[in-house]
């Protein structure tokens, strides 16, 4: 029974790859009464029509390695944050959220800074600092110049990637000039908000070459932790920075955000870990703790 991997699902049809191209798809009645959709990212098994063979079913979906509440895709390996370093400014609360969501999915990191022709002082070069102490492969990124693009496509080899960001960051722009095959729709940045139209419209695998695949998907400005299940107690290992420091504190079960003689907090104030960086983990911790205490 040939099999392949979901690309893309609208309105009930599934387009698939396979050994003998791309087969669209219906998904058996079984995987619906077993309250099972199909995702993009999928491996399956499918049936090809005996009357025409770019159309088939899918008989089987293979056991998956993790699945992704937003976008809705399966077995993703990396994700690659994409930051403007100028139009629109840097969101480093929404970029350190979706860090921290990685780490809780165990995906393999990559930040990209982008935009940086636009950036006269180079100031994205304290972010690249920032996070490349944290222990993060930082890529900056210009679609205009083309400066870092090979390092970015080089780092999408034999991966399923996802990229994630707000609107307007260039994830689109970025993922044309990685491969000119996509022709992605772009969006201009409002003068008036300093935001990005939406201009993916549905989550798609675009193929870059054998065995290496990235998802293009809808921008979003905000989102809440307690969505991915994240808990407070568990936010300081999803920090790479604090992985030196978790049997150092004075107290045991120290949280890092107000005890004395907390080894986190001293490591702040010396320079050793990024003050922006400290300041959303603890706005993220409060916030956890308080679903916490409410479910008690």
């Amino acid at each position: 029974m040939p099999e392949g991997i979901i690309l893309k699902g609208i309105g009930g049809f599934y387009y698939i790859e396979t050994r003998q191209g791309i087969i669209e798809c219906k998904a058996r009645g079984k995987f619906r009464k077993k309250e099972m959709i199909p995702l993009v990212g999928d491996r399956v098994e499918i049936e090809i029509a005996d009357h025409d063979n770019t159309k088939g079913i899918i008989e089987k979906i293979m056991l998956r390695k993790n699945v992704l509440v937003r976008p809705p895709v399966a077995n993703v390996q990396q994700i690659v944050i994409v930051a403007s370093v100028c139009l629109p400014a840097p969101n480093l609360l929404l970029l350190d959220k979706l860090i921290t969501v990685a780490e809780s999915r165990e995906l393999d990191i990559i930040i990209c800074l982008n935009k940086i022709d636009l950036d006269d002082r180079d100031e994205y070069l304290k972010l690249v600092e920032i996070y490349q102490s944290a222990g993060y492969h930082v890529i900056c990124t210009s679609s205009r110049t083309l400066q870092g693009i090979n390092d970015l496509r080089n780092a999408l080899q034999r991966k399923i990637s996802v990229f994630a960001g707000a609107s307007g960051v260039g994830k689109s722009s970025l993922l044309n000039t990685v491969d000119n095959r996509f022709e992605l729709q772009t969006g201009e940045i409002s003068k008036k908000i300093d935001r990005g139209k939406h201009t993916t419209r549905h989550v798609e695998l675009l193929e870059l070459n054998e065995e290496s695949y990235v998802v293009d998907t809808p921008g979003f400005t905000s989102f809440e932790l307690m969505e991915m299940d994240i808990k407070a107690d568990d936010l300081e290992y999803l920090f790479r920075e604090y992985q030196n420091y978790h049997s150092m504190c004075k107290f045991r079960g120290c949280t890092h955000t107000s005890e004395p003689g907390c080894v986190v907090i001293e490591a702040v104030n010396e320079g050793k870990i990024s003050r922006s960086r400290y300041d959303n983990y603890v706005q993220f911790y409060n916030q956890l703790k308080d679903i916490r205490d409410w479910h008690k």
